[in-house]
């Protein structure tokens, strides 16, 4: 919808109305239609200004509306008739004007917004393209490289950048439709003919072919596979190489291209998916709408090395106070200094300043006393843990929530050590953990759903997609990553390379192979879990069979070696020196590798690019299931969005079960049961039983499993 009034005698001013963002669905473009022909046919009505209510011009299009039956009116037909209007048109943009809206903003014939707004066209994040004419107006308006930076990596930008850009003519600290109106009564009478966008010749660049080839190859490098943003350049280049109206034809033909590929559907799915988990349940029927966070002013972290950093910076970018405890000085300092530098290079890249004085520091645990929320994050070891929460149990004020950053403890055992059990969840965050959006909220059977709501909502405070999760080894993401990494394990042993292993895995999407990131985060981190679980044996013990089922010691024999990857300059691959992050392939791994199979009676085999996907992905995914009918996780939406925020799965794949669902759930079925064949004495690569149900089931889409694994959960 779009209302009209009449203000100041002569401007038009019409306003979008579909909250929560205004979004272009059929209604509002017809409202716009409407209003605008009114505006243009009353001789009165000097000018026109389009504006949003609630302080929003326009969040795009409306999702809900794709893979319907379009209804209303086109975008680009009525965004074509409000530039061609005899009357100048302001758009007055307060919030954001984002997609759709930048394209209608676009459209008029001057552009107003407040110093808070957002623009940006993020189509691509989507697996789209702005298609009602951004990519054809947005370079004519600012030169091909700037726009180029905007649509195919779909950021938003400030108030002030889009001014500097040459996107907006005016940035205003007051009301912005008072400022559209005043300046719309300003240029009545002015032609209009230099305001039209789509008549400006677009910037000529000295050498257009070889910018566009290299930007084309680095799109090509970042999008790991997905295809819009490639489509976006095609089309900005339609854009600088031919008339308008033949570049408009262009960007409608990609955009066709795209709105029906798979890689569109998997994007738009995660977009509902992130928004899907917060709407979290736990298996005792406490749900999101019915449990109500406690306000939290002040926090502590206890630990501060590296994630306890990262927190730290994290919560103190919310403007909450923070208290940071490490007894150990030397620590103390550095951590200081870090954070410190850490806030100060942030908020240099926002223009605003560091938040240093929320956070206070001690080495005495007595200074958490009265605050209202802790995050212990000392090193992944029980015992340690176990005390530190012994020691907060007798700090700190009653009522005071304790939540623990492990990433694969037990979360009940740790909540036992407390005077109030329910008081306690996981909050298992990601490294870097003022960077990375994944937040893992784990509860136990004790946990109170305020406590869940609570950790959430910091969570969402924090700008973190943060996905509730009950209590196991490894929650959902490092249980699933555990089959993931052993598969890529025993591909080594059968003949395969780490450079073959990561290559296909980088081809699929992944930034990073198994063995890479191996390097990257240390080999000695896994090393010390697996000797935790007593599976790794010192000495240069090589029985493949530990526990009763298949085991790879290929990971212990190399630390025994002291290659713990980069931090050695040697791991799975050699690096020139300790700390280079430049993986080369190293003979000495190769030799090492032909000598385990000769010792261990194994003969090398040549492994395919399929099996290498399928045998990690599969067994992967398998868990996946398995975490689903166990009740860790709600449904495959949350899983996804783990993977997709905390893992690095890519997004334009749509999360591993929304993978599985492409693939085709009978193919993983029948190819898990190939492979358990194959290899009896690994035994998570038998299918789950949830699996084998959905298949039962006809393979329904995604969004029907929790249907499904209900009626699994009632039987048992």
């Amino acid at each position: 919808m779009a209302q009209y009034t009449l203000v100041s005698g002569a401007v038009g001013l019409i306003t979008l109305q579909n909250p929560p963002v205004n979004a272009l669905s059929a209604a509002v473009r017809q409202g716009i239609v409407d209003t605008v022909e009114r505006a243009l046919s009353v001789p009165k009505v000097k000018s026109v200004v389009i504006c949003g209510q609630n302080g929003v011009f326009c969040g795009g299009a409306d999702i809900k509306e794709f893979g319907t039956n379009m209804s209303g009116p086109p975008l680009v037909p009525m965004i074509h008739a409000i530039e061609a209007a005899n009357k100048p048109v302001v758009a007055a943009i307060e919030g954001s004007a984002l997609g759709g809206g930048l394209e209608l903003a676009l459209g008029c014939h001057y552009r107003i917004a407040h110093s808070k707004a957002r623009l940006g066209l993020p189509e691509v994040t989507l697996g789209l393209l702005p298609a009602a004419g951004g990519t054809q107006r947005l370079p004519r308006l600012i030169g091909i490289p700037a726009a180029l930076d905007l649509i195919t990596t779909g950021r938003h930008v400030t108030a002030a950048e889009a001014l500097q850009l040459g996107i907006v003519d005016q940035v205003t600290d007051h009301n912005t439709v008072d400022a559209a109106v005043k300046f719309a009564l300003s240029v009545v009478g002015r032609s209009l003919d230099a305001r039209r966008i789509s008549t400006y010749p677009c910037p000529r660049l000295s050498d257009l072919d070889a910018l566009f080839e290299g930007v084309m190859q680095k799109v090509r490098q970042s999008a790991r596979g997905a295809i819009a943003p490639v489509a976006c350049v095609q089309a900005v280049r339609a854009a600088a190489t031919l008339p308008y109206t033949l570049g408009m034809e262009r960007e409608k033909a990609l955009m066709a291209t795209l709105f029906t590929s798979g890689q569109a559907h998997a994007l738009q799915y995660c977009f509902f998916a992130q928004r899907a988990v917060g709407r979290w349940s736990m298996p005792s029927g406490a749900r999101w709408d019915t449990s109500k966070p406690r306000p939290i002013h002040k926090v502590a972290v206890i630990g501060l090395g590296t994630m306890g950093r990262g927190i730290t910076v994290a919560l103190a970018k919310t403007g909450l106070s923070v208290v940071a405890v490490e007894t150990q000085e030397q620590q103390l300092m550095e951590a200081k200094q870090a954070i410190s530098g850490m806030l100060e290079r942030g908020a240099k890249r926002r223009g605003v300043a560091p938040a240093l004085d929320g956070i206070s520091y001690s080495r005495k645990i007595q200074a958490v006393a009265d605050v209202d929320l802790v995050i212990e994050a000392v090193f992944e070891d029980m015992a340690l843990k176990t005390k530190v929460f012994q020691q907060l149990s007798a700090v700190c004020k009653p009522g005071t929530f304790l939540c623990t950053n492990t990433s694969a403890l037990d979360v009940d055992h740790l909540a036992s050590q407390t005077r109030n059990p329910e008081l306690m969840v996981g909050m298992h965050f990601f490294a870097p953990a003022h960077v990375m959006k994944l937040l893992e909220v784990v509860y136990g059977p004790r946990s109170s759903p305020q406590a869940v709501a609570t950790a959430m909502q910091l969570g969402k405070k924090m700008g973190k997609v943060s996905v509730a999760v009950g209590n196991c080894r490894g929650f959902v993401g490092n249980r699933m990553l555990k089959p993931y990494i052993e598969q890529a394990f025993f591909l080594l042993e059968e003949g395969a390379t780490p450079e073959l292993v990561d290559g296909v895995l980088e081809e699929f999407g992944f930034a990073m192979g198994v063995f890479r990131m191996s390097d990257l985060s240390g080999l000695d981190v896994g090393w010390r879990v697996r000797k935790g679980d007593g599976l790794a044996e010192p000495s240069g013990q090589s029985a493949r069979i530990r526990q009763g089922r298949r085991y790879s010691p290929l990971g212990d024999l190399l630390c025994e070696q002291g290659r713990f990857g980069q931090k050695t300059g040697q791991g799975w691959y050699q690096y020139g020196k300790p700390g280079s992050r430049v993986a080369m392939s190293d003979p000495w791994l190769h030799s090492f590798l032909r000598e385990y199979r000769a010792r261990n009676g194994l003969v090398a085999r040549r492994i395919d690019h399929q099996e290498v996907l399928e045998r990690c992905l599969y067994a992967l995914i398998n868990e996946g299931f398995r975490i689903l009918e166990d009740g860790i996780a709600a449904g495959p939406e949350d899983i996804d969005v783990i993977y997709v925020f905390g893992y690095g799965w890519p997004s334009h794949r749509g999360g591993p079960m929304f993978y599985a669902g492409m693939v085709g759930l009978a193919k993983v079925l029948e190819r898990l049961e190939h492979y358990h064949h194959a290899h009896p004495d690994v035994p998570y690569l038998q299918p789950c039983s949830l699996l084998r149900r959905l298949v039962a089931s006809g393979s329904p889409p995604v969004h029907s499993w929790r249907e499904v694994i209900k009626k699994l959960h009632s039987q048992l």
